[in-house]
């Protein structure tokens, strides 16, 4: 897969497949993005929709100044705050009602693996939307701190500090329920 950017210029060449290829591709993990602004997967999914349709209908420049993701994500992000703002309030859903658990054989183990993922959910959904944008951009996107800092209008040293700060937050949090990632 490449960086989306030659999808999106077939799309602006007239090749509806790339769009379809950039839909594809970068879906999952804008939404899931997205959801760390809004904390809501129905509201993560309605911006997502959004931004893509910014793609589709206002056929936006991309300059290549940053890569591909971090330009889409930026659009995504401005896109979710720009409907937050229009939003008198948000429905707030707790994380354990969007997992499943599966009927593979090891259960149990599947289980556990859940368990340690919606208790991160829970822990993260308690940090402040700048504490889960940092810590989803560069731990579960895999972003640079540049990127993350373009994405979310700070600095590298601003995203740093804040990436400091949200792991120790969410270390503390997750602490507290017995749990540690090896991540963090």
């Amino acid at each position: 897969m490449d960086n989306g950017a030659s999808s999106y210029r077939r799309y602006l060449d007239g090749d509806d497949n790339g769009l379809v290829e950039l839909i594809r591709d970068y879906k999952d993990g804008l939404m899931l993005y997205l959801n760390g602004i809004t904390g809501s997967l129905s509201l993560a999914e309605e911006f997502m929709e959004d931004t893509f349709f910014k793609l589709s209908v206002k056929k936006p420049k991309f300059s290549g100044k940053c890569s591909f993701k971090t330009w889409l994500y930026t659009i995504g992000r401005n896109a979710a705050l720009d409907g937050l703002r229009k939003r008198s309030r948000i429905s707030s859903t707790p994380a354990e009602e969007y997992y499943d658990l599966s009927d593979e054989r090891n259960i149990e183990q599947d289980y556990l693996r859940e368990e340690q993922k919606i208790s991160l959910h829970r822990a993260m959904e308690t940090l402040s939307s700048d504490y889960r944008q940092v810590l989803y951009l560069t731990f579960f996107e895999e972003l640079s701190n540049t990127e993350a800092a373009k994405i979310m209008h700070k600095s590298n040293r601003q995203i740093e500090n804040l990436l400091y700060r949200a792991k120790l937050a969410l270390r503390s949090k997750l602490e507290k329920e017995g749990f540690e990632y090896e991540r963090l």
